[in-house]
């Protein structure tokens, strides 16, 4: 897993909004305007006018042309002396002081420098009723955002925001988790109730465009992490937990678990996103009506309504998209597991070349590319269950000549879930997919054995459910195919269970040789087949029948008789052999349904070798409890 890096400039542009309060609240003025004598503080409500103030933290510096303070207590100097550079009090005990009916800018600019110089210029800021550092609402009017690069060239991005509203903003708590180190122990601090951006619009540098109608938020909180917050943040550009450099994997590690797990949101919502990317020999482009986030309680979880999305390939539309049961528990644990694994300081990454004779060291875990895999693929978050409904894809389609597309292939789901359990290093040790009414032309598999025929037999349009529920338990070692199943309308239902043996965590390693040495060691405990037929096994007869130039029943009488003669002596004429025999003729004679089990006599089950090494098919039903009926 390395740290999402293709389109920072675009996500801290659209949380700027959210920010907004935290940034009034930024730590370090430099007041241009004080008085020559100090004053005594002012003993009635009086409003006073604070001239180009100035707050500079780090990288990001705010400043406002003019603060118009009204209905406040304090005198202006108690009021500058808040917002003092070089204060000993921690920023957190001095905005407690801070009180006054409302505070209002015509205009507020926020800028942070770096690589790439970004600039949002609020309009029209009104905080009212502000006692104790606390806002009991926070406005503005707008806001511009440009994103520019080195000095003299021309902006890189470019930005605006709509009215903005929050409510209940502790000016205080924000203080402390922007300038203020702490631990996890500090507990969460609310930092607003509620926040609404409305007309969200941004443009990258290459063109691509991302606008929202509105987005609000309600019960965002925070607690401190050791770093503070901007100094996570700061730290953490460029990070990346795939570098070889244990050292600064490490550091990266538990800087990125410290911010997951300081940040709580009690919901989000966001109406008519769009993305648009029109540069480029594939644009792209795609929708979503409403996101829904709600964090806490049984319905937390996240959920899309009314999705599109096109490019030159494929469009399509899906009416509902959600995610419950998602969890970062294990990809936090594993990050605190690689933050506590730093070498010390001045350690090598890797062991010096061993002296002529010597034999070499070992290499380190944090140093080997395999090991490094195994460990990020432990990033792996708890899934929880994906649903969607309502599903319409156009795929492109080609001929044989692939510079040619034919017309666009409709697929469709109705309705499809697919639930993953907790991993297991990375890797789910449980899986359920279900899609019902899954729609597809049968030219669409005419490529695929067994399926290739379909169209032969006079069907169309294909209708389908599917269903793949696995199991693995690593005690007993054993992979259970709870259900696989295939149902096709006016076609039939085509059901598989089975278990194997011997599969150990070795079968899921990443590396290809190593988890195909070890399937070596899987084995067949038990296979349970069932056949019911809706219809394809007649359209089959009838259009083999044709194309032999025979009857129907004349062919079907055919299969009948090498069913119960042909297949036994293939098998090796044992009474397995007969049942399984039997019981196909009796199917071909009336197609019903086919049920065929079979179960290894041992409780190790059959190997690879078991079956390579048998000299005949009857050797190997020798050592399997078979059943087989029709009905």
């Amino acid at each position: 897993m390395t740290l999402p890096t293709r389109r920072p400039v675009r996500m801290r542009a659209l949380l700027a909004p959210a920010c907004a309060a935290a940034l009034l609240a930024a730590p370090a003025p430099s007041p241009l305007v004080a008085p020559a004598v100090a004053q005594e503080a002012a003993s009635a409500v009086q409003d006073l006018v604070l001239d180009n103030v100035t707050l500079s933290f780090g990288e990001t510096s705010v400043s406002a042309p003019r603060v118009a303070v009204s209905g406040t207590r304090l005198s202006k100097e108690e009021l500058l002396a808040i917002f003092q550079s070089d204060a000993k009090e921690s920023w957190g005990t001095r905005l407690q002081r801070l009180d006054a009916g409302s505070l209002t800018m015509p205009e507020l600019r926020v800028e942070r420098r770096g690589d790439k110089r970004q600039i949002v210029t609020y309009r029209d800021v009104t905080a009212r009723n502000v006692h104790g550092g606390r806002i009991s609402e926070l406005t503005a009017a707008g806001a511009t955002l440009s994103v520019e690069g080195a000095a003299g060239q021309p902006a890189k991005a470019s930005g605006s925001y709509g009215k903005i509203r929050a409510e209940e903003v502790d000016l205080t708590a924000l203080a402390r988790l922007y300038a203020e180190a702490g631990t996890a122990r500090s507990g969460f601090q609310r930092l607003y109730a509620s926040l609404a951006v409305e007309a969200i619009a941004f443009i990258d540098e290459r063109g691509t465009t991302v606008s929202i109608a509105r987005l609000t938020g309600r019960d965002l909180a925070g607690r401190q992490t050791p770093a503070t917050w901007s100094g996570a943040v700061e730290s953490l550009a460029g990070a990346d937990l795939s570098q070889p450099d244990p050292g600064k994997r490490a550091r990266a590690a538990g800087l990125i678990a410290d911010l997951a797990e300081s940040v709580s949101v009690g919901s989000l919502e966001a109406s008519d996103i769009a993305v648009k990317e029109m540069k480029g020999p594939d644009p792209l482009n795609f929708a979503i009506g409403k996101f829904a986030y709600t964090g806490n309680g049984a319905e937390a979880g996240v959920s899309l309504a009314d999705l599109s999305f096109g490019s030159a390939e494929a469009r399509g539309k899906v009416g509902r998209l959600g995610l419950t049961g998602f969890s970062l528990e294990p990809t936090i644990a594993t990050l605190r597991r690689l933050a506590k694994g730093a070498p010390d300081k001045g350690a090598p990454d890797k062991p010096a070349d061993p002296k002529p004779g010597e034999k070499a060291a070992p290499v380190p875990p944090s140093a080997d590319p395999a090991a490094q895999e195994a460990e990020l693929r432990r990033l792996t978050p708890v899934i929880g269950t994906l649903t969607l409904s309502d599903l319409n894809l156009d795929v492109a389609s080609h001929g044989r000549d692939p510079a040619m597309k034919a017309a666009p292939m409709p697929i469709g789901v109705r309705g499809g879930s697919i639930t993953f359990a907790p991993p297991k290093d990375g890797v789910p040790t449980a899986s359920r997919l279900s899609l019902s009414g899954l729609t597809l032309p049968a030219s669409a598999v005419e490529s695929v054995p067994g399926l290739g025929s379909l169209g032969l037999y006079g069907y169309r349009d294909l209708d389908l459910d599917v269903i793949a529920d696995t199991a693995w338990n690593e005690g007993t070692k054993e992979l259970s195919f709870n259900e696989l199943s295939l149902t096709g309308k006016d076609m039939g239902r085509l059901r598989l269970n089975a278990t194997l043996g011997g599969i150990g965590p070795d079968v899921f390693d990443p590396d290809a040789a190593v988890s195909g040495f070890a399937m070596l060691s899987a084995t067949a405990k038990a296979l349970d087949l069932t056949l019911e037929n809706g219809g394809l096994f007649d359209r089959f007869i009838t259009a083999q029948a044709k194309t032999l130039s025979l009857k129907p029943d004349e062919l079907r009488k055919e299969y009948v008789t090498a069913s119960v003669i042909g297949v036994p002596v293939i098998l090796g004429n044992s009474a397995a052999a007969k049942a399984i025999g039997a019981a196909m003729g009796k199917f071909v004679s009336k197609p019903g349904t086919l049920s065929i089990s079979a179960k290894a006599k041992n409780g190790d089950g059959l190997g690879m070798v078991d079956v390579s090494t048998a000299p005949t098919p009857a050797a190997v039903l020798d050592k399997l409890e078979v059943n087989a009926k029709a009905e």
